[in-house]
Formats: C-alpha cells, structure tokens, sequence
C-alpha cells in the first residue's frame, strides 16, 4: 500500500505560501484533499454568495493541481483514504472559527492515536493571536494599541515561502467525489452578475493585488472613503479563501514607499488581524453582545423594515445603493457598509445580528471573523465599537463620499437624471424636478423608510435610557 502524507486544505486555496503544503511535500506522495463539513458547520454553514466563491475557487485551483473531494466529517474521510492508502501524515492550516478549533482539536487526538503525525501551521495570519498580546498577557481590547504596540512591535511575520512540487508527487483518491458534487452551486443563476465582476483563484488574487498595487495604493488613505473609486483593494474575498497569503500582501506592502497610504492600507490588514483575535478570545462575538450591558437593548421586531432594508428599498439612495451593490456583486464598499449598517442598527433600531446574518449570506468575503466584528463596531456593542452617539447620517455622507453620485447612479439609476442638490434626498425635490427627471415617488422610488432626524433622536434615547438602566 502506497504512503502518503494529505494535505487538508481548507481556507488556503492556493499552492503559493502555503506552509502546510509545503510541510506534506517533504513526503514522496501528497493527497490533496478538500472536505466540505457542513456537518460540523451547523449555523456557521457558508452562505450562498460563499459556496458560489468556493466552487469557482476549487475548480481554478484543481486545474493546477489534482484535488480529491468529498463531503462529510473529516475523520471519516481519512477512514475511508486510509483503506485506500497508508497515510503517513496529515497537515493543514490552522482555522480560528470556533466550530472549528473544537473539531480539529479532536481530530488531531484521534489521529495521533493512529500514529498518524499530525502538524497545524500559521497559513491564514500575520501574527497568531496568541502571540499578541499587552504586558499581562491578555488580549487586547482596543485597536489601536493591539496594532501599534502589539503588532508592529512584535517580531515581523515571515517571508514567504517558495512551493515546489515535483513531478509525480502528487497522488489522487478514488474514493471521493466531483466538485459538481459538492452542490455548492446554487439551482438559480442568481450570479450572473457576480461572474463578470470576480475572478476567484490564485491567479485571480495576484491580478488583484497587481492592480491595487498600480491603481490603488498611491490614494489609498483618501480614495477608500469613496465608492466610486478604484481606491481599495477589493482582496478580502481572495484572503478570506486564502487565495492569496496575507504574508505575501503585507511583504509587497513592505517593498514600496512607507507612506501615509502605506500604512494605512497596513493598519487594514490590522483589523483583520484584530477581529481575529476577537474571535479567537471571545467565540462568542457572532452572537452575542461583547458589551453585556447591550443585552437589554430594545431592539424591534419589523420584518417589513428588514425586507426593505435588504431589498435597497429604504428610501435612502446611499444605502439602496449599497445593499444592491451587494446583492449584484457579493460585495459591498467598506464605507458604505459602515452606513447601511449604521442605518440599520441605529435609524431602524433593528438587531445586528439580523444584518449579520444577511451579510454572511450574501457576501463573497463572508468572514465569521471580521464580519461579527464589524457589525458590533457600528452597533456599539463591541469591544472597541464606535460610540453610540455615532449615527451616519445617510444624506449627508452620500453627499460628502459620493459627492456627483456616480456609485449611487450606477445601482439606483432611477434617480440618475435628479439634479445634483437632490441625489441622495429626493423627496426634497419639488414637483416639477421629480417629473423632468422621470421619478415618481412611491412608485419608481420608495419615499424613506423613517426620518432620519427622528430616528436619530429615537436611537440616542433608547441608548441612553439603557445607560440609565445599567446604572
């Protein structure tokens, strides 16, 4: 019986930088393995943007690489490989979402118990989240100093590494099944939209990262405040998949001019690193409030709001625009995910978690991580969350970062002929404005969901009479 070493990837999608790969090409035979556990998964199964993601990742990196796919537990997997094969070792990444630490905990026992050896690495973070941490050895709670003093005066992550495979080496299983098979392609062509818009894949990840580099970078801390730009990166979704390593992207970062637009694109990667180890300290930042004394928020109960909000029907054109943007590309500007979220939690007075669940649906970039992080930043309730007296307001910051209206005009283009006093406040338009343009509204345009001066007022006191509460 042939031996050989499996190479489990999981959110490391590519043969570039790879430390587990590398670590199973130390062996004559490497099985290349994929196994999509939904089992274990359980609420935290990838939502439907994702699987779309993976299967088109999966298939470009199979056209470099022979893969065997199954579905199921992992350690029935190895069982069934190992009537197969004698497996000599087992190597993978490291992943930090709760369900998973425990699921590979326990496998790693079961194996070990085989005299199957069994390595993890670093493949997904700059630094470990064990490895950050303040002067008595607890996390950190605040971004900047888990950045500045935690980060970038801890030891600098490596290089990357090289990857070669040499001919032969690579071995498959008869035992598993076609990615078809994996059904992660949803039964409706819902993502026709999303097919000209990414690239998923290794060599998709470089050419993005090639064209932030030449386009984006030299604006970066001033264009990513604007949706119409080519300012950011847009890699989330290839780092996220691991597509691409954060080590090589922080590497290129290095290579360049340390500016102002340097290190802010750098001080970015930090927050991942950060809601990384949110996660990783506190697994239950998905679900509930990192402050507790947001546990008695009243938030409401309003499915028609929640609808609409999804649908990019609120009556707020910059934030229309950005939930359509979502449910046409699978992504969403970062500044406009801060106000649609803002507008969500605190003008709709809706729970956090409804618009958490919609985005880990819906975006391609969903990442249990810096999603739950995110979302208890603009809610409030997080460990270094915004404050609650920061409401976005919806027309003015569509008037401040969209200023001529280009990216609310290209996913609301029933308002692109309104003039420019009135894009992102058209119920101010008289009449005659509304009829030149071709908009009537609460029919080819909703009027808003709520106002947003009452709303704001609404939300400030129910913050504070929660304050009153905790006292």
């Amino acid at each position: 019986m042939k031996k050989i070493a499996i190479w489990w990837m999981r959110q490391d999608l590519r043969l570039e930088d790879n430390p587990a790969l590398n670590s199973a090409l130390g062996h004559d035979h490497v099985l290349p393995v994929y196994i999509l556990d939904d089992e274990s998964a359980a609420q935290w199964q990838m939502g439907a943007a994702s699987r779309w993601w993976l299967h088109q990742s999966l298939k470009s990196l199979s056209q470099s690489c022979d893969i065997s796919f199954y579905k199921g537990q992992p350690e029935e997997v190895f069982e069934r490989i190992a009537a197969e094969y004698e497996i000599e070792a087992v190597y993978w990444n490291r992943c930090y979402e709760p369900w998973r630490i425990s699921r590979d905990k326990s496998l790693k026992e079961v194996l070990t118990q085989k005299n199957i050896k069994v390595e993890s690495a670093n493949g997904s973070l700059l630094w470990e989240p064990w490895e950050i941490l303040k002067a008595d050895k607890t996390p950190y709670r605040v971004f900047t100093p888990f950045y500045r003093r935690g980060c970038l005066e801890a030891p600098a992550p490596r290089l990357p590494e090289t990857v070669k495979i040499t001919k032969g080496q690579i071995v498959t299983s008869k035992g598993g099944v076609s990615l078809d098979n994996l059904d992660l392609m949803p039964k409706k062509k819902w993502y026709k939209d999303m097919e000209s818009e990414w690239q998923p894949g290794e060599g998709g990840a470089h050419e993005r990262l090639e064209s932030f580099m030449n386009k984006g970078l030299a604006n970066y801390q001033e264009g990513r405040n604007l949706p119409a730009q080519t300012s950011v990166s847009r890699l989330s979704p290839h780092l996220h998949f691991g597509e691409i390593s954060v080590h090589t992207v922080w590497d290129l970062i290095n290579q360049v001019p340390q500016d102002d637009n340097a290190d802010t694109f750098k001080s970015e990667l930090g927050w991942r690193e950060f809601s990384y180890s949110l996660l990783y300290f506190n697994p239950e930042v998905p679900t509930q409030n990192l402050q507790s004394k947001f546990d008695g928020f009243p938030w409401e109960e309003n499915k028609r709001h929640l609808a609409r909000w999804q649908k990019g029907l609120t009556g707020y054109p910059i934030v229309d625009a950005g939930m359509r943007e979502l449910w046409q590309t699978g992504y969403m500007h970062n500044r406009v995910r801060m106000i649609v979220g803002s507008f969500l939690v605190k003008n709709l007075l809706l729970d956090w978690r409804d618009g958490e669940k919609w985005f880990w649906d819906t975006l391609v970039d969903a990442d249990l991580a810096s999603n739950s992080a995110s979302w208890q930043w603009i809610a409030g309730c997080g460990m270094d969350a915004a404050p609650y007296f920061r409401i976005f307001n919806p027309i003015t910051q569509g008037e401040k970062f969209d200023p001529n209206g280009v990216y609310m005009k290209k996913y609301v283009p029933e308002l692109r002929r309104l003039p420019k006093k009135y894009l992102f406040k058209p119920w101010e338009a008289p009449q005659e404005v509304l009829d030149e343009a071709g908009v009537s509204l609460g029919e080819d345009y909703p009027y808003p969901l709520v106002d947003v001066k009452e709303s704001r007022e609404r939300a400030l006191a129910a913050f504070k009479n929660l304050s009153k509460v905790v006292k």
